[in-house]
């Protein structure tokens, strides 16, 4: 039995039940490779399916306002995903009438739309011929035939994307791309993967040289650095708070947060007193000031840590460009601030 027929047996014998692969329709194909793009599909699915409610056609997505696509988009991280969908989803639907392209090279040409992406909507909604590459895919492969190439290197996604091409099977090349990223996602998984009950124990090449743990490659990692973040919840007499956007090229961008004062350590009570004699975000008197808990909150991001304190500051008066409670739980967070307020509001 070859690589692609076993792999498919497997498939359609241990396949999850997703509702995207229950569709050609390549709107509904693209919000879930979008969505799932450094995500699980536990954690995705919800998100799934609230976009296609709230959505159900890509002149819908196209038509909200950004605020409202980062609102839903809140608590998925990696908020350019949810940005650059509904800058795409603008394309689709003003400049190709609502159609995606049917070829991956016409799909390529779509401004948002990268490789994977392209192979992922030609392969599921026209059953075209190119193979679906991704870390799952180099896991799989890599330990199966023993690669060493690193998977971090230019080279490696042509390698890998050349062997797919080898491997998949023609006549329903669908089902093997599927079949070939449930398999990393279920079986061959980054760590301590359960080869005993593999179907490939008996002809993979790193199982039988005990390079499993070993395998794939990833030379390049990610510098990470640590950043202070001091929230400044300013609460009037009217219980009104200021709120911001974020309109940097920074993480979070047009998310929006309580006033910040960024630092380069952990402050004091007597220290955030002393950096706000030199803001501008408010001119009233301060009554009082006090952090809502005693440790600052860690928030992990793919390349940075956030050391996140949250302070309860009571002004007199009322504050210039306040707004509601109400009214900001409207508003799109990065999830560590909707968890805040969630909690306190």
């Amino acid at each position: 039995m070859t690589f692609s027929n076993r792999l498919i047996s497997w498939y359609l014998e241990n396949k999850r039940n997703l509702p995207w692969r229950k569709t050609i329709n390549p709107y509904h194909i693209w919000l879930s490779e979008v969505i799932l793009q450094q995500t699980r599909v536990a954690q995705g699915l919800p998100y799934y399916i609230k976009f296609t409610e709230v959505f159900p056609t890509v002149f819908d997505l196209a038509n909200a306002s950004e605020e409202q696509v980062l609102k839903l988009w809140q608590g998925l991280g990696y908020y350019s995903r949810g940005r650059n969908l509904h800058k795409t989803a603008q394309i689709v639907a003003f400049e190709h009438k609502g159609i995606f392209p049917k070829t991956y090279n016409e799909l390529l040409k779509l401004k948002g739309i990268g490789t994977y992406t392209a192979a992922a909507i030609a392969s599921f909604s026209q059953k075209e011929v190119v193979p679906v590459v991704d870390g799952n895919v180099y896991r799989v492969l890599a330990r199966y035939f023993d690669l060493e190439t690193d998977i971090s290197s230019t080279s490696a996604k042509k390698e890998f994307t050349s062997l797919a091409n080898e491997l998949i099977d023609k006549k329903q090349p669908d089902v093997f791309n599927q079949a070939l990223m449930e398999f990393g996602a279920l079986q061959c998984i980054p760590k301590k993967p359960n080869c005993s009950i593999c179907v490939f124990n008996d002809s993979c090449a790193a199982l039988q040289k005990k390079k499993v743990d070993l395998l794939p490659i990833k030379l390049k990692k990610t510098k990470v650095t640590e950043r202070f973040f001091n929230y400044l919840v300013l609460e009037d007499e009217n219980e009104q708070y200021v709120i911001q956007q974020r309109t940097t090229k920074d993480i979070w961008y047009n998310l929006y947060e309580f006033p910040l004062i960024e630092s380069k350590k952990e402050l004091n009570e007597k220290e955030v007193k002393e950096k706000l004699s030199t803001t501008s975000f408010f001119t009233n008197k301060l009554l009082s000031l006090k952090p809502y808990d005693e440790k600052s909150v860690l928030h992990i991001l793919s390349h940075q840590r956030l050391k996140i304190r949250f302070w309860e500051i009571k002004v007199e008066g009322i504050l210039r460009e306040g707004i509601s409670k109400e009214a900001v739980k409207k508003l799109p967070f990065p999830i560590v601030i909707f968890n805040f307020i969630e909690k306190n509001f």
